[in-house]
């Protein structure tokens, strides 16, 4: 399968990597001129939980160098969607499935509404602790869990196939028939820790033994925990502490992305992530003080980004 992955970052380097190990033409877009250079002349490393592999695949800044391709991945965060969305364009055939993974709420119908709604499928993935290390060097932590979803109704034979890809390059996948179900169960994970992280510096596994930082974090769980079922979500799970606590014993030495943002001096996707929980908790008649302050803190924070 030809597959483009806009946006190389830390995941999209681990899609890429494995893909094109398992023998996909895959080509990695980005804007990171020296990324793209050293994957381009060197191949692309990718080392941790799935091993230390080196891979030769395609890699380029101009989506229009790669032409038609059957699956289009749009891998950057949130911030920069849609903007990938419009770059994925000349990726597009006739039959080419648009298969966009972000963390937080929103992305999908943006890339809906620049590329068609027919084309979308909604990816979250969850388990990896990703981190680039260098040009053309990716590492991970873990890679628990790839979800799969049409963006409207039930698992399709097109879904199922996509899925295929991905189980065939050594991902773990579930398909689901709710979409909400599986950008809940993840985003209730990163309201635990990208927040808290971003404000203490601290490590996933660090934030579960911290006295101080684990209410707070555990706090921002049960609070969108409490919210998707009130939006009538359906969830696999009744206990969010023990969910979100099982969920980061798998890769306590990860930093969230969110924290590596701050790190590199970039804004964060927090408005769609712990930002996001305010707002859905305002339309039901609730509130999330937890996430309202963790989010207003971020945001306070990244207001040094801006200064020249």
């Amino acid at each position: 399968m030809k597959i483009g992955i806009v946006g190389a970052g830390a995941m999209g380097c681990v899609y890429a990597a494995l893909m094109a190990d398992a023998g996909n033409e895959v080509w990695a877009i980005d804007t990171w001129q020296a990324h793209v250079d050293a994957i381009a002349a060197n191949g692309l490393r990718l080392e941790g939980a799935s091993g230390d592999r080196t891979v030769a695949l395609g890699a380029t800044t101009d989506p229009a160098a790669v032409g038609p391709c059957d699956l289009v991945i749009v891998a950057t965060k949130a911030p920069q969607v849609e903007a990938a969305a419009a770059a994925a364009r000349a990726l597009l055939g006739p039959e080419t499935a648009v298969l966009t993974i972000q963390n937080g709420l929103g992305s999908a119908a943006k890339v809906a509404r620049i590329l068609g709604q027919e084309r979308v499928i909604v990816g979250v993935v969850g388990g990896f602790g990703a981190s680039i290390k260098a040009p053309g060097h990716a590492h991970h932590n873990g890679m628990e869990l790839v979800r799969l979803g049409e963006a409207h109704g039930a698992v399709t034979p097109r879904l199922e196939r996509i899925a295929a890809l991905w189980r065939d390059s050594g991902f773990t996948v579930k398909c689901f028939d709710d979409i909400d179900q599986l950008v809940w169960e993840k985003l209730i994970c990163n309201v635990c820790y990208s927040g808290t992280a971003t404000l203490t510096g601290l490590t996933v596994g660090e934030i579960m033994a911290d006295a101080d930082a684990w209410p707070i974090a555990s706090g921002c769980a049960a609070e969108a925990y409490r919210v998707a079922r009130a939006k009538g979500i359906r969830l696999d799970f009744d206990d969010p502490v023990a969910y979100v606590h099982d969920f980061g014993a798998k890769i306590p030495g990860a930093r969230p992305s969110m924290l590596l943002d701050h790190l590199a001096g970039r804004r964060s996707e927090i408005d769609a992530i712990n930002g996001a929980i305010p707002l859905e908790a305002l339309a039901l008649g609730l509130e999330a003080p937890y996430n309202s302050l963790v989010s207003a803190l971020v945001r306070a924070k990244e207001t040094a980004f801006d200064t020249p």
